[in-house]
């Protein structure tokens, strides 16, 4: 692997990390304490540790956007995670193209991958990276010799903060390679199936939300995990159990989601400001008040969090042609992103309000990829708030990215009840869908499909990394039974291997960690 560069609490390096996450208000550890006898000496250093943690999900590195990313060797933009989680989600599906021939961007977005992808490994290291952090910080907890106040909360989220990147891991990779705070450091880690990784995530999931001392919503602060986000995670890993497992579990699944609905959260149906959709308001610079929805968020703020990648990639590299980068709240675009025709159909553009996209001077047919007027512009995220103003700074955006939206609660739901489900029936499921459909302004479904419930979840929940799950759970992403201009590296499409559902481990890992096989279909 490449370096990576913390010793201990030496990730959380000098300089501006003070609010490092606007709301996770610490002050850093003193960058001359890179041993653990040095680094973990008070609670607050424990506290800067942990916010060090949730930075890893909303920059790549400590020193803002132009500063070394924290894993040497990577391109601090390219590599920042909710960026590479992008990457794999989304890009390699029929939801957006990109332009730009940066190492590894034309591969995946025409499902050419392989193992020496720069861009597949720069977002594998960066889930392991997070899961080490996670794991260092257990190790040091529970070994504290001081006094923490905190510190069954703080384990508590450090788990759960592991789960989300372990999860993220096995859905992307599926077998992969394993340690947690009982492993010993400097030994290299086992390798773990998909199967059995599953089985570890529901044990640990479950333990979490039922006797940890992680926070449920009504002592949540904005920005940190909670249990119902815990919950978030059981309820995907059901939904996508039979991938995982070969075994569905509609009724565990559906179990966790009724729970969930029992936390208080709601879909946001009243503007804030009068001039945005309900719907578009869990997109703008202030969309930290959008509470009732959102159950987790990965914060930005555009004078203290600042990275090349989450919501910065999401407004920037998607703005050119004719759009008013200043509309947007943004200095210029980048001129990158655009959708597929095919995508674009999916909607009923006039009265759709999640149909938030840019037309002026822009073609359906995607052409050429290196142009980028051709393809529609998306327009879901901006750096303006739900008042009309722009953010703090046109650099940078203010708006986070929302991970979990109690919409996709009701999503999941649905297809719960479609599926077979004894705990939500098929008419309660399609009432939860409804409701989904009746906030963007459309008419109830009368019943419920396969086709129906994936273009659903496509329109409400795009550009928010659950398409390429979506398309694997029912054989549509790399299979002729769903094809989009560019799948398979042709402009009308065409059907790629079956053992592209997973990514491959990176050839840079599995030269260094004998223990790891790589997945089927990318052996050489």
């Amino acid at each position: 692997m490449k370096s990576i560069k913390y010793i201990l609490a030496s990730l959380v390096l000098a300089g501006a990390l003070t609010a490092c996450v606007k709301d996770l208000n610490v002050t850093p550890i003193d960058p001359n304490k890179n041993t653990a006898d040095k680094a973990f000496t008070t609670a607050a250093d424990y506290d800067a540790f942990l916010a060090g943690i949730y930075t890893g999900y909303a920059t790549s590195g400590y020193l803002g956007p132009n500063g070394d990313p924290s894993i040497s060797g990577l391109d601090g933009g390219m590599s920042q995670y909710v960026r590479g989680m992008f990457h794999l989600c989304e890009l390699s599906t029929d939801v957006y193209v990109c332009g730009w021939n940066d190492e590894g961007v034309p591969d995946v977005c025409k499902m050419n991958w392989d193992a020496s992808t720069g861009l597949i490994y720069s977002i594998y290291s960066r889930m392991f990276f997070q899961i080490a952090q996670c794991n260092e910080f257990i190790r040091q907890a529970n070994n504290a010799t001081i006094d923490l106040p905190n510190k069954a909360e703080w384990i508590a989220e450090a788990r759960a903060l592991r789960a989300l990147s372990y999860y993220h891991a096995i859905d992307n990779f599926g077998n992969v390679p394993f340690a947690d705070e009982t492993s010993v450091v400097g030994q290299i880690p086992v390798r773990i199936t998909r199967a059995d990784l599953y089985a570890w995530l529901e044990k640990e999931l479950t333990d979490i939300i039922d006797n940890s001392a992680l926070a449920d919503r009504a002592a949540t602060q904005y920005g940190r995990i909670n249990k119902t986000a815990a919950k978030m995670v059981l309820a995907k890993l059901y939904l996508n159990a039979k991938v995982y497992t070969g075994t569905e579990q509609w009724d565990k699944c559906a179990s966790v989601l009724k729970d969930i609905m029992d936390d208080g959260y709601s879909l946001h149906t009243q503007s804030a400001g009068g001039i945005y959709s309900p719907y578009q308001e869990l997109f703008l610079a202030d969309n930290d008040q959008r509470t009732d929805e959102i159950i987790f968020a990965v914060e930005q703020n555009g004078n203290d969090t600042e990275s090349w990648g989450v919501t910065c990639y999401l407004i920037f590299a998607f703005t050119g042609g004719s759009m008013k980068a200043e509309d947007l709240g943004i200095s210029s675009g980048w001129e990158g992103c655009r959708m597929t025709p095919e995508f674009y159909h999916k909607f009923d553009t006039a009265k759709d309000q999640r149909a938030i996209f840019w037309t002026d001077g822009q073609t359906e047919d995607v052409t050429d990829l290196g142009t980028f007027t051709n393809g529609i512009g998306f327009q879901k995220y901006k750096n303006i708030t739900s008042a009309g103003k722009a953010g703090v700074a046109a650099g940078h955006p203010d708006t986070d990215f929302p991970m979990f939206r109690y919409a996709d609660v009701l999503l999941m739901a649905a297809e719960c009840g479609m599926n077979g489900s004894s705990v939500i029936s098929a008419a309660e499921g399609l009432r939860y869908l409804n409701q989904v459909r009746a906030r963007a302004g459309l008419a109830d479904e009368s019943g419920l499909t396969v086709d129906k419930l994936l273009d659903e979840r496509a329109r409400e929940l795009y550009l928010e990394l659950w398409r390429r799950q979506d398309l694997v759970r029912y054989n549509r992403f790399t299979t002729a039974d769903y094809i989009w201009q560019w799948k398979g590296g042709v402009h009308d499409g065409q059907a790629v291997e079956d053992y592209k559902n997973l990514y491959p481990i990176p050839v840079s890992d599995m030269m260094v960690n004998p223990n790891l096989e790589q997945n089927d279909g990318y052996k050489k």
